[in-house]
Formats: C-alpha cells, structure tokens, sequence
C-alpha cells in the first residue's frame, strides 16, 4: 500500500528550478519537487522524457546549467563528495562485472567506501541474505538470470547504508516474475529502514504499486505531480472507454475520435487499440462505430473502466504513454539524455 511518510523531517531530496541544456536543447526544464524521507517517490515518462539527466543530475555526474538540487542537505555541485556517501545509485543499463562473484562484488564496492573487512563481511552478508542471493554468493555473477544480476546491483548500491536510493529503470528487460520480485524487494527494503527511494520507470504498474508520490515528466517539464489517486482523480470524467478495432488505429481515427461528442481525449493504447476519456455519462457508441467504418475500421469490442496513470498522462499531454514510448521523438535527444 502507498503511504507518505509525512514525518517533519527535512526533505531527502530537494530540486529548485534545476534545467538543464545541452547546447540549445533543454533537456529538463526548470524542475520543481521534493522528496520526504522514507518516501518512494517516482519520476514518470517516456523514454526521451528527461529521466535519466535528472538522474545524472542528482547523483553528481553532470552540472546543471541552473537551478539548484540538494540531497540530505548537500548541494549537488558544491558537495559533490558528500551526496555520493548519501546516495545509492542503480543504473538503467546493468554494470554488473560478469567474472566476479557475488561476495566479491560486495566486498569490491565496500572498500571503495572505506568499510572494514569486518564490517564489509558482515554487510554483505545481511544484504545477499535479504535480496536471495545468499546461496549463490560464490558463484559468478555470468551465470545469474537477468533477475538476479539486478538484485545483486541493489545489494550493492546499499552496500555502504545510503540515505537515498536512486533507481533508473530497475525493471526494464525483465520479465514479469522477476519484475514483481524487485517490487517486492524494494518494499521490503524501505519498510526495514529509514530509506528514501527515487524511481524513475516509463511502467505505470510499477509507479503505481510503488510510489507515494510521483511526477509525470514530458519533454522535460513536470506536467503533473501528486500521489497515484491524486492524480487519477485529476482526469475529467470518471469513464475511460478502451476500443478495439480489427485494423491499426491511424491517426486520422484518433483526430475523428477526439472531435466527437461526450470524448474528452483520445490517444492510442496499442496498435489496434484506442483510449478514450470520456466528458459525459452518454457512451457515443453509434458515433464510433459510424468514425471507424468512414476511416475504413471496425469496431472488435469495447470496455469501461477507472482511470489509471496512462490516462493522467494522455489528459496532461495528449497522447498516449505506451504510444510515446514505441515512438522517436521528431527532435534529435542527446545521447547523454538517455
């Protein structure tokens, strides 16, 4: 269950006007929020969004252009060695070395921060036993599944006892057992202790399992920011019409889709699949079905249900989450963006 700490602490972590440009394009753009202590906040978007530089931002290994950002009270730019003692960093792409164990690892990573050997052994030991991988231990990491090798990365980023944990798309490319397994990892993790989690993830399953508050961030800005109810129930209207249709949904269809009656937004869920939120209580189901057999579709079934986070997002930017994340934005993204 999602729960906000709310416990009079100062913030984990506090961004103020943070922007960031890589010549003239804006990659994050005047960012605003705070993260409590003990809170799992996520940062939701597509790929391209901006995620991945705010990220890099925070954990010291790019320079804003402007704005501040301070992490346990340590500014990002002046206390750079500081915040790299209060943080955990997981990144988007694995950084596991292949040909060294478990257990050496660890022990790798725990002098990097100065740890005794007592304390490294001991350490270690608590976190492979809390991530299932105690068995293991001894075993080259080449031969874990994709699973394991990402619960040896968050074993190891812990190593030291950060203050805050900072996530980069923990559970892309896994399937869907082992993404549940890291869900519940991650609550387990902060139920044990005083840890501030930051999430970054284009999964709207996964922000709304997992976060307390999120903000949803497009094309560098923060269009949207709140608790998963909050911003669910920030959609006008309280229908979402999902609409399947024999043929690919064009554009075209979505245009004609948006413009009728009782359609407060339309955007396209899947290749054959639309997604409308509805204004009104009538369903235009004649309308819909008379806009597919003009555009040269059909109609295969419909459905009612609530709003979810792909519906936040569709009403905050007008198209579809799942549908910006199969798609190239139409300018160039620096590749340290991504």
């Amino acid at each position: 269950m999602n729960r906000r700490p709310g416990n009079g602490n100062p913030p984990a972590i506090l961004v103020e006007h943070l922007t960031k440009k890589f010549g003239e394009f804006v990659a994050d753009d005047d960012l605003n929020f705070n993260v409590d202590q003990g809170e799992i906040f996520g940062i939701l978007g597509p790929n391209g969004a901006g995620k991945s530089t705010l990220i890099r931002m925070l954990n010291t290994l790019i320079t804003p252009t402007s704005g501040a950002a301070r992490v346990m009270g340590y500014d990002v730019v002046q206390r750079r060695g500081s915040v790299r003692h209060e943080i955990g960093v997981i990144a988007q792409a694995s950084t596991i070395d292949q040909d060294l164990s478990a257990w050496e690892s660890l022990d790798i990573y725990g002098k990097f921060y100065g740890m005794g050997r007592r304390e490294r052994r001991q350490r270690a030991t608590e976190l492979l036993e809390a991530v299932g991988l105690l068995e293991w231990k001894d075993r080259p990491a080449g031969t874990y599944s994709g699973g394991m090798r990402r619960r040896l990365e968050i074993a190891r980023g812990l190593i030291h006892r950060p203050h805050v944990f900072i996530l980069d798309e923990p559970t892309t490319g896994l399937d869907p057992q082992s993404r549940r397994v890291i869900w519940e990892l991650l609550e387990g993790l902060r139920a044990q202790g005083n840890l501030t989690i930051l999430l970054c993830t284009h999964y709207m399953d996964e922000a709304d399992r997992l976060c307390d508050r999120l903000a949803i961030i497009d094309h560098g800005k923060i269009v949207a920011l709140g608790s998963p109810r909050e911003l669910k129930s920030s959609v006008p209207g309280q229908d979402i019409l999902t609409v399947q249709f024999f043929q690919e949904v064009l554009d075209d269809l979505l245009a004609a889709l948006r413009g009728l009656p009782n359609v407060q937004e339309a955007g396209r869920e899947e290749t054959h699949t639309a997604r409308l939120i509805l204004s009104g209580d009538v369903v235009p189901l004649e309308a819909i079905a008379e806009v597919s057999r003009t555009h040269g579709n059909k109609v295969k079934n419909m459905s009612l249900q609530e709003p979810t986070l792909e519906d936040v997002f569709l009403h905050y930017t007008g198209r579809g989450l799942r549908d910006t994340a199969t798609q190239e934005y139409t300018y160039a993204v620096p590749t340290m963006m991504r």
